[in-house]
């Protein structure tokens, strides 16, 4: 860690165009194979940001810089740190389709008797499955969370981060199956959130 300044982080953010509490944001410099979240860093600069994770040396005034070698690992070692907080049931959504629509069938159901904190929209991926878990807090009594994968060795990521107490597993189809060799390695890949 380097640079100058200090804040109380509650917003975490890859997107600097989706920045909304600057103050209190750390943004990830995510890296995909077709974007480098390092050349967004002077644009969440510009709206306020001034907590950044970054895998490369970076200098702006006032300014805090974690380094690390991998910002998307160090996205969901946060998420799942933070998710360790808390000792409150958790279920946890797989399956080709449906996970939404259970989740929110299961909100509507439960919300009455549960002060229910759960994935937004379908935040379900290596970077939603983080940012959902981050919006626990002590007021939560149940929690939500979609997990969809598109490869072997994701839902390891994404057990590890929710910590589920429950699971449900909505369906095996044909969504989502160019990763994996077969339905039976995709239905392995998705038990692991049983584990």
């Amino acid at each position: 860690m380097y640079g100058d300044g200090e804040a109380l982080i509650s917003h975490l953010v890859y997107d600097s165009r989706r920045i909304q509490h600057p103050e209190t944001a750390l943004f990830f410099a995510l890296q995909s194979s077709h974007s480098d979240g390092h050349q967004f860093i002077a644009d969440a600069y510009k709206k306020g940001v001034r907590n950044f994770v970054v895998n490369r040396k970076t200098e702006l005034a006032d300014a805090v810089f974690i380094l690390v070698d991998d910002t998307l690992k160090a996205l969901q070692e946060l998420a799942s740190y933070h998710r360790r907080q808390f000792e409150i049931p958790t279920i946890g959504i797989t399956g080709s389709n449906g996970k939404t629509i259970v989740k929110e069938w299961l909100n509507s159901l439960l919300e009455e008797d549960y002060n229910i904190v759960r994935s937004p929209r379908s935040y379900n991926s290596q970077i939603g499955v983080p940012l959902s878990v981050w919006q626990m807090d002590h007021q939560h009594t149940l929690a939500l969370f979609e997990a969809g994968i598109s490869g072997v060795g994701e839902m390891q990521k994404l057990t590890g981060i929710i910590q589920p107490t429950i699971g449900v597993l909505t369906n095996i189809g044909e969504a989502h199956s160019e990763g994996f060799a077969s339905t039976e390695e995709k239905l392995q890949e998705k038990l692991r959130l049983f584990n």
